[in-house]
Formats: C-alpha cells, sequence, structure tokens
C-alpha cells in the first residue's frame, strides 16, 4: 500500500530526508533523479522509495523542515520522468507517478519500487555500471565493485557463501567436525538420507564442497562450518567471533582498562557452542525455586535459548563479504551483538514469520542443527523467552550508513523498584510511560534512537519521532545528526542526575520567565506574522505537551489575540483531539487551560516483582 502525500509530508518533517523518501524541487528532472531512481530500485530489502517533487528546505527555522513550493508543469515533469526512467537505465523502470494539491500548489510524487534480484544492478547506461546507486542513509551512493558482485551473484540465484575458495582443497575439511554435524543432524532426524552418504557425498550435498572438474573444491561455507581451523586462519583471518568484556557500561570508559578480549576462530559448528558457553558463565546469576523442590537453583538472567538464538542469528546472517569481525560485547549491565552487515528485513517487520537470509548455504546447515531448528521465528522467540524472564524486550538496530546490525539485551527489568524510584524525579513533567522508558534506556545504555524507541514501546516511527521531540523539548534529550543517522544523548536536564549533581524533584518550569524551554521559546519567537497557520499549530502542541497553558498565555507567547488563537488554533486541535481542555465542562472557565492529549500515565507494573 501507497503512503499518502501526508504521510510522506509527515515523516518528511520528523525524521527529514530519509533512506525511503527524497524530496526535490522539481524545476527540471536532472540527472540526480536519475541517481536516486537508481539507488531505490538497487537497494536490497528496501523495497522501493518515493521522490516528491515540489518542496524545499525551509530557509529559517520553524515547525516545519520543509516547505511546498509545488511544480509549475506536473504533466511535462510526469512525462519527462516516464520517458527518461523507460530509456536511460539498462533494464526500464516504472514508477508510479500522481499528482497531489494542497493549497494551491501542486507536487508530484514518484514511487519507484525495487527491482527483482534478476533485474540489478539498474544502473544510467551512459554511465555504464559507474552509474549503478545504492540508497545510504538519506544519499545515493556509487555501487562499489562488491556491490556490483553481488547483484551478479543473486542474478545465479547462488548466494556469497557458496563460493569455491580457489586455492583450498578438501584435506582443509576436519573430518571431526564432520562427525560433530552427523551427530547433530542425528539428534533431530535420525533417518535424515544424507547422514547415510561418505564425508565427501555429504559436504556436496549441503553446499560445503562445490564440483571441480573432476573433483570436489571447498565453497566459503564449507571451511566456515567444517573446515580446520588452520584452513579458517588461512582463508579468512579476520572473519572472527570477538568476544569482549567491559566493567562498565561504555565503551572503552577507561584507556587504561580496556577489558578482557577473546578471539574465537573455530569452525562454526565448534564456535557456537563455545561463545554460547563463554557468555553464560559471565553473565549475573539469579536464584530460583522450582515448584515441588526444597532447593534453589543459580540461574543465569538471560535465558540460554535466547543467547543461542542470538549467537546463531550473527553467524548465519552477516555479510561475509565484510573482513571483519562479529563483536559480543558484555558490559555490567547489558550484552550487545555487532555483526557486519545490515538486516534484510525491515525494522518493522523483524520477528514476523518468514526469513530472508544471505547466506543460504551456511543457513541450511544450521538449519540440520538443534542450534537453529526452526525457521524465520528467531527474533519472535528472542522476544518471547526474554519477556518470560521479566526483562525488556531486545533492541534491534540495523545501520545501512555503517552497514552493521546490532542487538542489544539488558540484564533487568527497566521498570523494576530503583528504577520507578529514580523516575519519581521526573513525575512533575507529567512524562507517558513510553517516554519513562526511553529515559531509562538513555540511563542505561547513554543514548537512543528512533529504532531502539520504536523497539522497547511497539509504536511506529512518527510516534517515537513525536515522542523524542517531546522529551527535546523538556531539555531531557539532546538530538545529534540528523536524517537516518540521528540519536538522542541526554540534555541538560537529564545529565544533571546522571551525573549526581543535583538530588532535587524537576519541576515543568524551565530556567525562563516563559516556563517553555529556551530552545523552543527562541523557534517561537522566530516566527514571523505571516507564517503558515500549521507551523502554529504544531509548535502549540508542544508547549502545550510540556504544561498546560491558559489562551492568554498562548496569545502572549505567539503574539496573537487571545480570541483569535482560541478560534484559529486551539478549537480546530480540540476537534482534532490533539489538544484537550483542563476543565472539560466549562470552556469557558477563568482558569481553563490547553494541554496535548498523551497517553496516560500508569504507575509502571512490576512484572516479576517477588
Amino acid at each position: 500500500m501507497l503512503l499518502s502525500f501526508d504521510d510522506l509530508w509527515e515523516r518528511l518533517n520528523a525524521n527529514d530526508e530519509s533512506t525511503d523518501i527524497e524530496a526535490k524541487l522539481g524545476r527540471q528532472m536532472g540527472d540526480s533523479v536519475l541517481e536516486t531512481v537508481s539507488a531505490f530500485s538497487n537497494e536490497p530489502g528496501l523495497n522501493g522509495g518515493y521522490v516528491v517533487f515540489g518542496i524545499k528546505q525551509a530557509e529559517e527555522a520553524s515547525a516545519d523542515r520543509y516547505q511546498i513550493v509545488g511544480v509549475a508543469d506536473p504533466d511535462r515533469l510526469q512525462n519527462e520522468m516516464s520517458t527518461r526512467c523507460n530509456t536511460e537505465f539498462n533494464y526500464p523502470v516504472r514508477p508510479i507517478l500522481w499528482v497531489h494539491q494542497h493549497r494551491g500548489l501542486r507536487v508530484v510524487i514518484a514511487f519507484v519500487p525495487e527491482a527483482a534480484p534478476h533485474l540489478k544492478p539498474v544502473y544510467i547506461k551512459k554511465h555504464g555500471l559507474r552509474g549503478a546507486y545504492r540508497r545510504c542513509g538519506s544519499g545515493d551512493i556509487v555501487c562499489s565493485d562488491s556491490d556490483i558482485e553481488r547483484f551478479y551473484q543473486e542474478r545465479m540465484h547462488r548466494s556469497y557463501d557458496k563460493t569455491p575458495l580457489p586455492d583450498a582443497a578438501m584435506e582443509d575439511f576436519d573430518p571431526e567436525v564432520i562427525a560433530v554435524y552427523r551427530k547433530l543432524r542425528s539428534e533431530i532426524a535420525p533417518s535424515a538420507p544424507e547422514l547415510q552418504f561418505p564425508d565427501e557425498e555429504l559436504l556436496y550435498a549441503l553446499n560445503a564442497a562445490v564440483r571441480r572438474g573432476s573433483s570436489l573444491a571447498p565453497t566459503m561455507a564449507g571451511i566456515l562450518i567444517f573446515g580446520k581451523r588452520s584452513a579458517i586462519r588461512r582463508h579468512f583471518p579476520l572473519l572472527r567471533i570477538d568476544y569482549i568484556r567491559l566493567e562498565g557500561r561504555e565503551w572503552v570508559r577507561d584507556p587504561e582498562n580496556r577489558g578482557e578480549h577473546v578471539e574465537i576462530m573455530d569452525p562454526l559448528l565448534r564456535a557456537i557452542p563455545r561463545i554460547i558457553s563463554q557468555i553464560i558463565e559471565d553473565l549475573p546469576r539469579a536464584f530460583r525455586l522450582p515448584r515441588d523442590q526444597d532447593l534453589r537453583q543459580e540461574v543465569p538472567l538471560l535465558p540460554r535459548r535466547a543467547l543461542e538464538e542470538l549467537v546463531v542469528n550473527s553467524v548465519m546472517h552477516r555479510d561475509y563479504r565484510t573482513r571483519g569481525a562479529i563483536q559480543i560485547i558484555r558490559y555490567s549491565n547489558r550484552v550487545e551483538f555487532r555483526n557486519p552487515g545490515i538486516s534484510l528485513v525491515a525494522d518493522d517487520r523483524l520477528g514476523e514469520p518468514g526469513s530472508v537470509t544471505r547466506n543460504e548455504a551456511i543457513a541450511g546447515i544450521l538449519h540440520d542443527t538443534p542450534y537453529a531448528e526452526t525457521k524465520g521465528t528467531g527474533i519472535r522467540a528472542v522476544r518471547e523467552l526474554v519477556r518470560e524472564h521479566h526483562l525488556d524486550p531486545p533492541v534491534f538496530e540495523s545501520d545501512r550508513e555503517k552497514d552493521t546490525f546490532k542487538v542489544t539485551v539488558l540484564f533487568r527489568h527497566l521498570l523494576d523498584s530503583e528504577a520507578v524510584a529514580w523516575l519519581d524525579n521526573f513525575q512533575a513533567l507529567r512524562l507517558a510511560s513510553e517516554d519513562q522508558k526511553a529515559l531509562l534506556i538513555v540511563r542505561e545504555v547513554g543514548a537512543i534512537h528512533n529504532a531502539a524507541y520504536r523497539d522497547i514501546n511497539r509504536v511506529d516511527t512518527l510516534t517515537a519521532s513525536r515522542h523524542l521531540q517531546r522529551l527535546r523539548d523538556l531539555e531531557l534529550l539532546e538530538l545529534k545528526g540528523q536524517g537516518q543517522a540521528a540519536y538522542y544523548l541526554p540534555g541538560p536536564r537529564l545529565r544533571r542526575f546522571l551525573e549526581g549533581e543535583s538530588d532535587t524533584v524537576l519541576t515543568p518550569v524551565a530556567a525562563n520567565a516563559t516556563g517553555i524551554p529556551t530552545a523552543l521559546k527562541e523557534e517561537i519567537d522566530r516566527l514571523g506574522l505571516k507564517c503558515p497557520a500549521r507551523q502554529i499549530s504544531a509548535l502549540t502542541l508542544r508547549v502545550c505537551s510540556i504544561r498546560p497553558m491558559m489562551v492568554s498565555e498562548l496569545g502572549r507567547l505567539f503574539k496573537r489575540t487571545p480570541e483569535h488563537m482560541r478560534r484559529r488554533y486551539l478549537s480546530p486541535l480540540v476537534r482534532e483531539k490533539k489538544l484537550e481542555l483542563t476543565v472539560p465542562g466549562s470552556p469557558r472557565h477563568p482558569e481553563q487551560a490547553y494541554r496535548t492529549v498523551l497517553p496516560v500515565v500508569s504507575t509502571p507494573r512490576m512484572e516479576g516483582a517477588g
């Protein structure tokens, strides 16, 4: 289902240009548009993107990042784009085009679908393969040689891990590891026919080896899973698993104490149980008393099955083209799994049934074992297992710009008794329960981004953006970066508590006479008398989310008469259920004030307490 203009407009102003939205002025169909079309067509797992013509960045700071300038001749622009997309690429691209009219101005929207694997790379013919682009963050980048190689491999329906290694021999396989596979496979399917094959036939059947003339040659997957340690070191010296123990909550906080570092460079069938045991051994322990037993048991805070899923997910789905290690970092309050290669599944579809893998041979072999016996349910299983242990959901982060994937799992429930007591400091700010969790994530991890907010609160991108913006307006968070690379660090008001400089309870009044945070007040002061109503409405919602405001206060703040403020802005926002009255039964009550509609805040439930 295609997004409407209103959805695209809201996302642009909330998140700036992003991975799947590009804003263009639209005066002409320049080559930069073709580059974006190529990028949207090629980017794996993006499912395409939108180009919106007739929009430019706002020249002055306002509630909206962009302003609509319109397209003078939409028919000409559509015809030119259709023609150039049909003739100037190696394969015709068929964008879906339509015109939207907004307050007398017309914008043109083009949706460019992702190309089928057998058509990639889509490139601008006059530039050859140097005219093939990928989408990285909010920009288009020229495809690298490895990108081109990947596209052509996928055309042949052969994943990279099935590539034969030119200087490897069958002697590089470890018979003992092949025996480990047979034992693991027999635990699931004792009568599996491949168990009767001789070793060479078994390796060929598993895509661990391919025909090379009259003999067999190992593939990348074969050496990684069944190879001798010396062969793995010779062929893949950087494709290891690094397990790093750190004392505190931050990455290398103390340069003189970088923690302990364990390098694991074993075949995967041995590396997986070894790294799982290493993590389990280091985890904090809890005690439980099983039913009908007198002796209590000591158990790790994170369930073993969840850790197995996360380790297998890392080795199965990482990008082996990137010569870098999987890092598993054990902090004092969490474990992070970092591996090269973004998820091929969109963030909002993580955990849904089904799986997309870039390493078909490795995935197929691991699915034959107890380590990954279910297909396409690993992330959902991790979420359920963590929830059953009364912990908060893991946070998944797929970073296209860095081409990495990260999973963060906290050792404790965010809303334990100590955390609830800490949140009392912010009671006067009327924070939604979702925002309370966000502050706790920042306290535990040091930062938060839109994807993390969505993960812990199960909300959509726009809702996360609005709530993060409110926390920024309250000076609890501070924005860094922009677009897809945006993240939030502790703001000045939150830092006082994190650094132990204050033991007083926060009040909603910031350090200026209006009671509005200084940055927000300056943004309002920059508004002109003839600014769009949309800007004032958006800023009104931000102001009234900080504290209830009377119409006279809002009139002074926005330099409008109270009656004009009520009729033009407040009443419509009340009808749209975006504002609510503090005295709902008496609209003209002398103490009447307006506040932004936010989720009801209830006392956090202590799951698993006691």
